[in-house]
């Protein structure tokens, strides 16, 4: 059965990896702030970084060494020509704190860890992080890898960089994983100049299954 954690202590861990992030990364550009779901039932906070693509991967590895944070969930990248020059191209990353232990075993049997999750607080207490990563204008995008952090990771820089073209250094074996092996090299086809038909057309993603569309001859005589 599924607990819930208390509200105000995972607010209060939350701000606790926010100050810490804030001190060890003053000056270099580093921004953290706690925020909230707004959809569902109950409030479920998050912690939301922007964080700067030179202090990458050493943010990550805080987060993962320091932090508790052991599984990157998504990673992906978004191409924004008209946000240029400041930010051209954007990666975002969830990940999450899991606080999950092996559980102790009693002559064979598994004994439960907690049996009120609603108890959990500070570094027990499991937590969502989005990071926001703003690349200027530039032909060449990239980012460090973080790979070695989270094996998560891997396929997702994959993905981000066969279908948008953001390079991720460091990685080992990046290669095409869902556009054709013999795809052109430089082509990426969620880049905006490509002007592929979804780019602008919505109506596919609104309604999915097509009900409220109209064919091109409605009200002509049959």
């Amino acid at each position: 059965m599924g607990m819930k954690v208390n509200h105000e202590n995972q607010v209060a861990a939350a701000n606790d990896v926010i100050t810490a992030l804030e001190a060890e990364f003053s000056g270099e550009g580093l921004t953290c702030e706690l925020r909230m779901h707004a959809g569902g039932k109950h409030q479920r906070s998050y912690v939301y970084l922007n964080c700067p693509p030179s202090i990458w991967s050493i943010v990550a590895e805080t987060l993962s060494e320091v932090h508790g944070v052991d599984y990157c969930s998504m990673i992906t990248g978004i191409h924004w020509p008209e946000k240029a020059p400041e930010m051209e191209w954007q990666v975002v990353v969830h990940l999450m704190r899991m606080s999950v232990q092996n559980p102790p075993s009693n002559e064979g049997i598994v004994m439960p860890i907690i049996s009120d999750a609603s108890i959990l607080q500070g570094s027990d207490m499991p937590l969502e992080f989005e990071v926001s990563i703003p690349i200027s204008e530039t032909r060449n995008p990239s980012v460090p890898s973080v790979q070695h952090v989270w094996v998560g990771a891997d396929w997702n820089e994959k993905e981000t960089w066969d279908l948008v073209g953001i390079d991720f250094d460091g990685h080992k074996d990046m290669r095409r994983v869902l556009q054709p092996h013999e795809t052109p090299a430089g082509f990426h086809p969620l880049q905006k100049q490509h002007k592929l038909r979804y780019h602008e057309f919505n109506e596919m993603y609104d309604d999915a299954q097509g009900f409220t569309r109209k064919s091109e001859d409605i009200g002509k005589v049959k």
